[in-house]
């Protein structure tokens, strides 16, 4: 007789497909605002005599999720992770990887939205209108290392202990109010940069990005975002 090996149960997000980059982009960017906001505390906090400052972080309009970090997670698992590479591959090509996407994303930013969330004019060295320096390249590396070393195998370990019925239905729900929350917080960046400009809407969905969305709640949302002249 022919033996019949039973199906093995589906496993929720293995292997690096679309569940797996998914999970790594969500918890990279509720990592990112967490981190954003603890560094900048502890920049005013030692910079100006113990001075308590809180500042949102977040790149959308409803949640602490920094974008910019999901992405560069995403791509340092899809190139980086389960390759065998030496640690001091992971950080040079790292580094490279994730400072190439900062530069981008920044340049697209300012492009598309006429708003830039970061400047590194100040740093030794910087260079494409101050997205990037050499430290901030350093630090990406850093960040690459530990990523791939150690947050990478957890994530892993920990989405393999998840249902995969349940890891699917609750990741798709995320991923669809997380993907309507970019949607609605890059419209009302790119709204509020045409008032800025002294632009009237000229759509329904404009006039409701002015008035749900006016200039007083968006600057509390980013407050560290600045109009670039174009």
């Amino acid at each position: 007789m022919v033996k019949v090996e039973a199906e093995k149960p589906a496993k929720f997000a293995e292997g690096l497909g679309y569940q797996k980059l998914s999970v790594i982009f969500i918890i990279a960017c509720i990592f990112g605002d967490v981190y954003e906001i603890i560094l900048n505390f502890c920049f005013h906090f030692f910079g100006n005599n113990g001075e308590i400052f809180l500042e949102r972080r977040s790149a959308v309009i409803y949640g602490p999720f920094s974008v910019i970090y999901g992405v560069g997670a995403v791509i340092l698992a899809k190139f980086l992770a389960e390759r065998g590479l030496k640690w001091w591959q992971i950080f040079i090509r790292g580094a490279l990887i994730c400072g190439i996407a900062e530069i981008v994303l920044g340049y697209l930013q300012i492009f598309f939205t006429g708003t830039s969330s970061w400047d590194y004019s100040s740093h030794w060295l910087s260079f494409a209108n101050g997205l990037s320096s050499p430290l901030i390249i350093f630090l990406w590396g850093f960040v690459a290392l530990i990523f791939i070393k150690f947050i990478y195998p957890l994530i892993c370990k920990l989405t393999d202990k998840i249902p995969a019925k349940i890891g699917s239905k609750v990741l798709n729900i995320v991923m669809i109010l997380l993907v309507i929350d970019m949607l609605i917080s890059f419209s009302a960046v790119v709204r509020w940069n045409y008032r800025h400009e002294g632009k009237q809407p000229f759509t329904p969905y404009g006039q409701f990005l002015d008035s749900v969305y006016p200039d007083d709640f968006m600057k509390k949302a980013y407050p560290n975002m600045e109009f670039i002249k174009k």
